[in-house]
């Protein structure tokens, strides 16, 4: 239940405002001085959600002990009240930071609107810090590689505007937490934000699950329901997996988009809409539209501001403070003592292709704080969770762990790795330090010392037309 302390001196007052608020179901309590209240807010922290703060009190002033109140440790919304009260006292009260001003005699129903408003906005406040929170160390937000911070800069940018995002990228790389980032910067951070998985929905039911449906619309529809774009009324609604939508979904959610109102299947009833559509996806969607899986109109209504995230093996520099982030989650979800990695285990982990990306790591790490008891996590240790040499680099000859020493091991690796990679790239360094997530000039060094760049075939030469443009969306 709500409650609220009432200061006040005079007690009949203070039984008169306990009243009309106990008959809208509010539990309030008194005091009859600032330094009363303010024992009492010591006292039992966190218990009250608004304060009635009479300015003129015996002892301490409201406006004084304003101050103070707002500095405690959860400290709750304040309403100022005054039998004198100016304009002037009125706006210091509010820059101080009161939540409003109400002048004696109070009017019931103008105290029960600001009360009521007063506990909205506190509300949401929590509801944001809540949400904050959550977002706090987003783990595929977190690192300093340079896409990274591509991706947090066009984040900024693209947030603070109304225009439809299609996030990209491959699975695991954290789309759900871009697109959770972009509404929570967005002019609709207080609205919902409402998510659906695509592919995870049946093709008879998801468009029941995006309009809703009314009661008798099919066999098993025995009561209304709302869909998530209702439920995303006034926020955002993120649509995961958007290309794996059957066309007859597309040509619907197409209109919804274009009138920006929806009708419940089964139903006449328009219902406008005010919602912002974010959607995700691992497929390439122009190649989709190619072969005809995917309605090009619709791709140019949801794709009005493409957002990438980097695969993990994009972000070499940033694989070492990701595990160690996980780790030290890890352990505190687990009860567990701290763990650190070996410099062998941060080797092993940079030259892994990471096929799982963010998602993959974390699983790793969680494991490794679980199965293992050594206050430190090694390369060897790694090896039977889950670690897997490239299938580009794997070769019957692989040296494994047992059969050298482990910094032999880890050289021949790399060597057959980098000649493979390098192959590949059809001897591009450029090319070949995208795809390792490294950089060029320090690949270029790499790929020196160990006499990789003497023939005509590793020659570096100049990047190629298609190297200097930004990679491709994943397939």
């Amino acid at each position: 239940m709500t409650r609220i302390l009432i200061v006040d001196d005079e007690i009949n007052i203070r039984k008169s405002l306990a009243g009309v608020l106990a008959d809208e179901g509010y539990a309030s309590d008194d005091a009859h001085s600032a330094e009363d209240a303010l024992d009492i807010l010591r006292a039992r922290p966190g218990i009250y959600d608004v304060v009635l703060l009479d300015v003129t009190l015996p002892g301490q002033d409201g406006i004084t002990a304003l101050g103070t109140l707002l500095e405690l440790p959860g400290s709750p919304t304040v309403i100022m009240m005054s039998g004198h009260g100016t304009l002037a006292m009125a706006v210091a009260c509010t820059k101080q930071g009161a939540f409003d001003f109400l002048e004696k005699p109070l009017q019931p129903e103008r105290l029960l609107v600001v009360v009521r408003n007063a506990f909205a906005t506190r509300r949401l406040e929590v509801e944001k810090a809540e949400l904050l929170e959550r977002l706090g160390e987003p783990p595929a937000l977190l690192g300093e590689s340079p896409p990274m911070h591509r991706l947090r800069d066009e984040i900024a940018r693209a947030g603070g505007s109304q225009a439809r995002i299609l996030v990209i990228g491959e699975n695991g790389t954290g789309k759900e937490l871009v697109a959770r980032a972009v509404h929570q910067i967005s002019r609709r951070a207080r609205g919902p934000f409402v998510r659906l998985n695509c592919a995870a929905i049946p093709r008879d039911l998801i468009e029941s699950e995006l309009f809703g449906h009314e009661k008798g619309a099919f066999t098993g529809a025995v009561a209304q329901k709302r869909g998530r774009f209702e439920m995303a009324n006034g926020g955002t609604l993120l649509l995961d997996e958007v290309g794996d939508m059957s066309l007859d979904t597309q040509a619907k959610l197409l209109r919804v988009l274009e009138e920006n109102e929806v009708e419940r299947v089964g139903g006449t009833e328009t219902l406008p809409l005010d919602v912002r559509v974010v959607t995700a996806t691992n497929k390439n969607l122009p190649a989709e539209i190619a072969r005809g899986a995917f309605r090009e109109d619709l791709y140019y209504r949801l794709a009005v501001i493409v957002l990438r995230v980097p695969p993990l093996r994009e972000r070499g520099p940033d694989i070492e403070h990701l595990a160690a982030h996980f780790l030290r989650r890890s352990c505190s979800e687990n009860n567990r003592p701290a763990r650190t990695l070996t410099p062998a285990a941060r080797a092993l982990l940079q030259q892994y292709h990471w096929p799982g990306n963010v998602r993959e790591l974390r699983n790793m790490m969680e494991r490794a704080v679980i199965m293992l008891d050594a206050p430190q996590v090694d390369a060897v240790d790694l090896e039977p969770l889950r670690f897997e040499v490239p299938a580009h680099a794997r070769t019957a000859s692989t040296v494994t762990p047992t059969a050298k020493s482990l910094r032999e091991s880890l050289g021949v690796h790399e060597r057959q790795m980098l000649e493979r990679t390098l192959a590949a790239a059809q001897g591009n360094v450029a090319r070949a330090a995208r795809e390792l997530g490294m950089d060029r000039a320090n690949l270029h060094r790499k790929l020196r010392r160990l006499g990789l760049l003497g023939s005509k075939a590793h020659n570096p030469g100049p990047p190629t037309a298609s190297d200097s443009q930004s990679p491709p969306p994943p397939a």
